[in-house]
C-alpha cells in the first residue's frame, strides 16, 4: 500500500550514453528555450519530496540544477537499472523512512505533471511493489514508482551483468500498470534521435508549452 502521510523521493535518469544523438549529454540539449533536463525538472520537482539527478562522470557540469548528483554503483554504464538502483541507495541511506521512489526519464519532456498522484491511487494491495505508467498500450518501465524493499533484487540482477530489459523485470514483480491517455499527443515521447527532437519542437509549436 503507499502512504500518503511522505511524498517519494524521486530520481530524474540522465545516465546513459546517447549514441543516437551522437554521445554526450543529451538531458542538456535544448528544446524551445529550455533544456531537456530543465523541461523534466519542473515537472518532477513538484512531484516528489527530494529529487536526485542520477548521472555518470563529473557532477559540475549539472551545478546549476542544485540536484543531488548520483552516479551508478555499479561500473559500465548498465542502463536505467542502475541508475534506479543507485538512487534507491542513497534514498536507503539519507532517507530511511520513504518507502517509495518515483523515476523519471530527462529525455522525456511531456511527462504527466500528475504522474506520481496517479501512480500512487493505483497501489491498493500490500504487496505492490511497482507502479508503472502505460500509454498506447506501451508500458513506460523509466515511469515508474519502486518500493524500497527491491533494493536488493536490483543488486543481485545487477551482479549478474546479464540484465533483463526492464519492463521484463517488472513483470516477474508484484506490480500494477497504469493507462495514461496519449491523445492528441504521447506524454512519454522520448528524444532518442534528432529527428524526435524536431518532432518535439513542432508539438510545442502546436500545443504551447507544454
Amino acid at each position: 500500500m503507499f502512504d500518503n502521510s511522505t511524498k517519494p523521493t524521486g530520481v530524474l535518469l540522465a545516465g546513459g550514453l546517447a549514441r543516437r544523438m551522437g554521445g554526450g549529454d543529451k538531458c542538456l540539449l535544448p528544446l524551445g528555450d529550455k533544456t531537456l533536463l530543465s523541461r523534466s525538472l519542473g515537472r518532477a520537482q513538484t512531484q516528489v519530496d527530494q529529487l536526485l539527478l542520477s548521472a555518470n562522470g563529473n557532477a559540475l557540469r549539472f551545478a546549476r540544477t542544485k540536484l543531488k548528483v548520483v552516479p551508478d554503483v555499479f561500473s559500465d554504464f548498465p542502463g536505467p537499472m542502475a541508475g534506479i538502483h543507485a538512487a534507491m541507495s542513497w534514498m536507503q541511506r539519507e532517507r530511511p523512512d520513504c518507502q517509495w521512489l518515483a523515476s523519471f526519464a530527462c529525455d522525456t519532456p511531456f511527462f504527466p505533471r500528475d504522474m506520481v498522484d496517479q501512480l500512487a491511487a493505483a497501489i491498493t494491495e500490500p504487496d505492490c511493489k511497482i507502479a508503472v505508467a502505460r500509454s498506447g498500450d506501451k508500458i513506460q518501465p523509466v515511469f515508474a514508482l519502486w518500493h524500497k524493499n527491491l533494493i536488493e533484487e536490483f543488486a543481485q540482477t545487477l551482479e549478474k551483468g546479464e540484465i533483463p530489459w526492464l519492463q521484463h523485470w517488472i513483470v516477474e514483480h508484484p506490480h500494477v500498470v497504469v493507462d495514461f491517455a496519449s491523445e492528441p499527443f504521447d506524454p512519454f515521447t522520448n528524444i532518442n534521435a534528432p529527428q524526435d527532437l524536431y518532432a518535439a519542437q513542432d508539438l510545442i509549436a502546436r500545443y504551447g508549452d507544454l
